[in-house]
């Protein structure tokens, strides 16, 4: 059985984050989508949250698991008896970066680990949480970035921002 993972924080999921998922599931018989909880990290959405996004925007795909993780991805992978990381890459400055996560990923897993990197599709290139959030916080059209399923979700969640004054 050939199990992946697609790890990020997913704050919030956007449509380049969906369109990897989606790709991803077609070339293993099992997706885990690993939403990563660093403690370094401020999110805005917490993991709870993060998971239900992913759910409205995926969850009607039959070979995905949703689940969250803190610490080693190649921890994580061996725990979840997945081989297979899916990561995206929309430019250059991607490719240097994950290129680097991807070796030591296989010096830390002794080479039982595979890295496939997917490269974002024409019209995602651009595409961020970054972005997206300061879509949000200026009010902007978000239907451009995310799934229509989530924009309400991420406009309350600016609307509760702005009240508790974050």
């Amino acid at each position: 059985m050939k199990v992946g993972v697609y790890a990020g924080s997913f704050d919030p999921i956007t449509k380049g984050h969906e369109d990897i998922i989606r790709r991803a599931a077609n070339l293993t018989d099992k997706l885990i989508i690993g939403i990563l909880n660093s403690a370094s990290k401020k999110y805005w959405f917490d993991l709870k949250e993060r998971g239900e996004l992913i759910k409205k925007v995926v969850g009607t795909l039959d070979n995905i698991e949703i689940m969250s993780f803190d610490g080693l991805l190649v921890d994580f992978m061996r725990e979840n008896n997945a081989n297979i990381v899916f990561r995206g890459l929309r430019a250059v400055s991607d490719y240097e970066y994950e290129l680097q996560m991807a070796l030591g990923n296989s010096v830390l897993s002794d080479g039982e680990l595979e890295t496939v990197f997917l490269p974002a599709s024409r019209e995602n290139l651009y595409l961020s949480s970054s972005l997206v959030r300061e879509v949000a916080l200026n009010k902007g059209n978000l239907e451009h970035f995310v799934n229509k399923k989530i924009v309400d979700d991420i406009s309350k969640k600016v609307d509760e921002m702005i009240k508790e004054g974050k």
